[in-house]
């Protein structure tokens, strides 16, 4: 009796009936450099990803060959790691191209549903403290929270609000808000914003902005560039400064922030998918968002376990695009004053 064509999916048509299982690739069967070298992650990483992720990537299923968390997750990071849906990832671990991409789409929305547990400020007093001093200990700069700037990655025309995505290049891209510690833990990433707003509208109608004015962030600031207004919670440089206090201010402001270059450059080298090389993410903007939060959850787990070597950079295609750094000097009296105490206080 013949089978109807309408019950084989494309692996079966791929494989062959032999091919009974897409678990046919077995972690225990490599070696960790093989693992590292392929999907970017050694064998205990993988494993803690496997039962973080496991509950929700064994979800029912009508199909008698459902691809088991393990293989997803391998599949995933195949593509973040590589930015390819090559063949010959997909042959390393069973699986077809539409099933990758299955896959890449079931660990992402599993990664970005667990997000907020792993991308946050601290809130204990210790904590906040610590994060503090480890800022202080870069270049001398006082109650630091964290670092913030915006980042680009590019994507493809979306069908709607085209010119919306169209950066100061020319080319599609989300502008991405980020916030990171001084080891390049992120603290806050906001990554749907589009690529033709500059960074300071961006900050403008961010979660970030009013997290920080309706909260309670009375003893410490964010530090950000030349981009964004001075404010009450966001120390930026002195546009011109003349006194030696003024200049040792911006070369500790400078140094300080630049942690978050770091950190950028590491994701960016890390997860080869955001930076360029493979061509631009080829999803609408809110899949291409869900993408990089879901790289940014994983960057933050990957220090948590001691993956934490800053990478050197990616030599992808497509970088921030320079925005005019004007004098963005802010009218807020307030913030004013808080910065030249700060300047007399501790750099005078």
């Amino acid at each position: 009796m013949a089978v109807p064509i309408a019950v084989l999916d494309c692996d079966l048509l791929l494989y062959g009936r032999g091919h009974r299982t897409l678990d046919r690739f077995k972690l225990e069967d490599v070696t960790d450099e093989y693992l590292v070298s392929t999907y970017g992650f050694p064998r205990r990483f993988i494993y803690y990803l496997v039962e973080l992720l496991g509950a929700s990537l064994s979800r029912p299923t009508q199909r008698s060959r459902a691809i088991s968390p393990e293989t997803q997750i391998l599949a995933a990071l195949g593509f973040y790691t590589s930015g390819s849906f090559q063949t010959r990832m997909g042959d390393a671990i069973g699986i077809s191209q539409a099933s990758m991409s299955r896959c890449v789409a079931n660990v992402t929305e599993a990664l970005v549903e667990r997000a907020s547990q792993f991308i946050h400020f601290p809130e204990d007093e210790a904590t906040v403290q610590s994060l503090k001093d480890d800022f202080y200990g870069l270049a001398g700069m006082p109650g630091v929270l964290g670092v913030v700037d915006c980042t680009h990655v590019a994507i493809k025309a979306p069908n709607a609000e085209d010119l919306s995505y169209v950066n100061r290049k020319g080319l599609h891209s989300l502008n991405c808000l980020m916030v990171c510690d001084s080891r390049g833990v992120l603290l806050s990433a906001e990554t749907h914003w589009p690529g033709s707003l500059p960074d300071c509208v961006v900050l403008q109608r961010a979660a970030l902005t009013s997290q920080f004015e309706t909260e309670l962030h009375k003893d410490g600031w964010l530090l950000g560039d030349s981009s964004f207004f001075l404010r009450t919670w966001l120390m930026t440089p002195l546009h011109i400064p003349e006194t030696p206090a003024e200049y040792r201010y911006n070369m500790a402001h400078s140094a300080t922030h630049n942690v978050i270059e770091r950190t950028f450059r590491t994701i960016r080298s890390r997860f080869r998918c955001l930076d360029g090389s493979k061509g631009t993410l080829q999803y609408s903007p809110e899949k291409s968002s869900h993408i990089i939060l879901a790289c940014c959850v994983l960057h933050n787990i990957s220090l948590e376990h001691g993956l934490d070597v800053w990478s050197s950079p990616a030599t992808g295609h497509m970088e921030q695009p320079e925005e005019d750094y004007e004098q963005m000097e802010s009218m807020d009296s307030e913030a004013c004053r808080i910065r030249q105490e700060l300047l007399l206080t501790h750099f005078s």
